[in-house]
């Protein structure tokens, strides 16, 4: 078998070879655990020193979509039919009003990267309810900003992901050959929401 490149890392035939036993030595383990293990094992992480656990287990998937390996059954259903409900923020009342007033009025602006479960719940909820586009819920790697006014009212919510892998007329325009953009994509972001 040639070597294949998939989820951003080359895999040989014993990289494969060594799934599959792993895979059948431990047949109690589910695919989150089987996926952090090679991540661990393989030290897949991101640019935080995170590990790369969600890449793992997409990559196992697709490689299971080739017919080349054979995961656990899932332990449970995906929950992506789900309808998404947001944590009702404390200060929800509050935000029915509608803001008017020329931007200047509202300065000194606060952008505020949302960490805090306050935070996230209220960041969550203003793109739920107000965002135009359906939202439900941030995946993958991304960081979200929350911008207030000199009031402390939130006036806008932005949320930046990991940029894709492949983009034809970003590379053209950054000009980077393929060991250039697998080396540095990881210092561009996608803006997912505003």
């Amino acid at each position: 078998m040639e070597s294949l490149y998939v989820q951003s890392r080359r895999l040989e035939a014993k990289d494969l070879e060594w799934i599959r036993q792993l895979i059948d030595a431990h047949p109690g383990w589910n695919r989150t655990k089987l996926s952090q293990h090679i991540a661990q094992r393989w030290e897949w992480r991101n640019q935080a020193g995170q590990l790369k656990d969600m890449a793992c287990r997409s990559m196992l998937l697709k490689l299971e979509q080739k017919g080349l390996i054979c995961l656990p059954a899932p332990q449970r259903p995906s929950n992506n039919g789900c309808a998404f409900r947001p944590v009702v923020p404390p200060m929800a009342e509050a935000l029915v009003e509608p803001i008017e007033s020329q931007l200047r009025m509202l300065e000194p602006l606060c952008i505020v990267a949302a960490q805090s479960p306050e935070e996230l719940a209220l960041f969550d909820w203003l793109l739920w309810r107000y965002h135009y586009l359906p939202y439900s819920g941030a995946a993958g790697e991304n960081i979200k900003y929350l911008v207030f006014d000199c009031r402390a009212r939130p006036l806008a919510c932005l949320l930046y992901g990991a940029a894709a892998w492949k983009l034809a007329v970003r590379d053209q325009l950054i000009g980077w050959t393929k060991a250039q953009r697998e080396v540095n994509l990881c210092y561009v972001a996608n803006n997912q929401l505003f």
